[in-house]
């Protein structure tokens, strides 16, 4: 175990102990994949229950609840949705994802205190952690050259249904490096090398070996190029390539 996993364990370790300690719920920042991770790698070692939310359903940075034994109030996630819009649209750029995020992190704002960010054609929000709401309601007053106004969410988790793309493919077999292969049209050797990378995240485990088969349902998150549901098998090709079906959350 490298230094940055054991500091993060032992974070994870220590918030458990003070939730039990202290008969609170303790919160983490916003976890990373790898982070989250970590926490399911070492839940044995911790001293109270926990789970997590990004605030949506398939939200990729998640905030951890430690939970004590004994708990006799009702508590929520100290976190809240904030909605971006442009004070003018007719004079409105079109922004990326990239533009809202280096705006936030002009800001000085730590990254850990954000959570997803949504950005496209019909609407753009973020998640951050309550502290820091009342600043960033403040400062960010402008993205790029583009005038937005800030809204703060009331409730801290929001109905929030992805847009999809839906496309299909061919493979030899749904193994991970032919399906990444496929969906991201690069060579099976580029898609090892991904893999080995630590690039690709199946169902939210960091995944560094070929050997997985794709079934289902299964969630791939690929750095670099985005987050896809594998869809089902469609049929078999007269060469015995399989067909399947793919949704790209847009």
């Amino acid at each position: 175990m490298n230094e940055d996993v054991t500091y993060i364990c032992k974070r994870f370790v220590d918030l458990s102990k003070q939730a039990n300690r202290k008969g609170i719920v303790m919160f983490s920042d916003f976890l990373t994949m790898n982070e989250q991770l970590i926490l399911q790698q070492n839940k044995e070692k911790l001293e109270s229950e926990y789970r997590m939310s990004g605030g949506y359903e398939y939200a990729e940075r998640q905030m951890v609840a430690f939970i004590p034994d004994a708990l006799f109030y009702e508590w929520d996630y100290p976190m809240q949705c904030i909605r971006i819009r442009p004070a003018y649209p007719k004079f409105a750029e079109k922004l990326t994802h990239r533009d809202v995020l280096g705006a936030l992190m002009s800001l000085g704002i730590e990254r850990s205190k954000i959570g997803d960010l949504i950005v496209n054609d019909a609407e753009m929000f973020f998640f951050a952690k309550e502290e820091i709401v009342p600043y960033i309601l403040e400062q960010l007053t402008s993205i790029r050259h583009t005038v937005v106004t800030l809204e703060a969410e009331e409730d801290s988790h929001i109905d929030y249904e992805p847009q999809f793309i839906n496309k299909e493919a061919i493979v030899t077999s749904n193994r991970l490096d032919a399906v990444i292969a496929a969906i991201c049209n690069i060579s099976r050797s580029a898609s090892l090398r991904m893999i080995q990378e630590g690039k690709i995240f199946v169902n939210g485990a960091e995944s560094l070996h070929n050997t997985y088969y794709c079934k289902q349902g299964d969630l791939l998150s690929i750095r670099g190029f985005g987050k896809v549901r594998f869809g089902e098998t469609l049929g078999v090709t007269k060469k015995d390539r399989i067909r399947f079906s793919y949704q790209i959350f847009s």
